[in-house]
This record gives structure tokens, sequence and C-alpha cells, in this order.
């Protein structure tokens, strides 16, 4: 399998199209790290994943804040050794009318969509930089 052994960190794991990701990358041998604030939803996934080929683990964390977006990279490295892939996914949404979305809906759709993109990438820079190589994917908008 090409996913054997590589070790994936996908963020906003906990539903939707990042829980599909890391399920599929487990199922093809990943050694996953999911990232998602609701730990609820990271251990069902956990518990629905303990018989594929892959690795799962999670980390329970808020892409908008900084320190947690760099405790994320180092729990995936201290648990797995490297880092292959990161798949930058976490991002919501406040639909609406433009005359009606308060200010804080828009701050929060910046901070999670483009800087936690931003802390994600930054942080996993460094450990692919001192691998010498990695992969990383944005899915948020």
């Amino acid at each position: 399998m090409r996913l054997e052994n590589k070790v994936v960190v996908v963020t906003g794991a906990s539903s939707g199209m990042g829980k599909a990701i890391a399920e599929l990358f487990v199922k093809e041998g990943a050694k996953v790290v999911a990232v998602a604030r609701r730990q609820e939803r990271l251990e069902a996934l956990a518990e629905s994943l303990k018989d594929m080929p892959g690795e799962f683990a999670y980390f329970v964390g808020d892409v908008t804040d900084p320190k947690q977006d760099d405790d994320m990279i180092d729990f995936a490295v201290e648990k797995f050794g490297h880092l292959d892939v990161l798949v930058n996914n976490a991002g919501i949404t406040r639909d609406g009318l433009l005359m009606k979305m308060s200010e804080e809906d828009y701050d929060a759709v910046l901070d999670t969509n483009l800087k936690g993109t931003f802390n994600c990438i930054r942080f996993v820079a460094r450990q692919m930089i001192k691998q010498r190589g990695g992969r990383i994917i944005n899915m948020s908008s």
C-alpha cells in the first residue's frame, strides 16, 4: 500500500469531509491524527476505526489558537515519529445576507478558514523542513 506508515494530520476531522478523509487514510493503512474541537465525535470516530489497517489518534483542539496548532503538530510527531501530510480541512461558514452578518461571525470565519490554515501550515512547515519532505493539502476556503 502506498499510504502504509504515512503519517497524516487532518483538521476538521470530526464530521463531513474531514471525517471521510480521515477514514479513507486509515482504511488505506496510514497513521492518522484527527483534529477537531468536539472530543465526543473524535472518540466515536476512533471507535469506528479500531479494526482498520492503519492507526488512529486524535487531538482535541481549535485551529484558531496558534498554541494549539503548535501542540497538534508536536503531538503527531511524538505519537508517530514524523509527519508526511497535513490536510487543512477545518472551516466554518456563517451563511446569510452580508448586511445581516455580524462582525463577530465575519471574524470567526476569517480566524478559522484563513488564520487557522496559516498557523497549521506555519507549524507543520517547520517539521517538514527538518524532515526534508511532506505534503500540505488545503481544503478550507
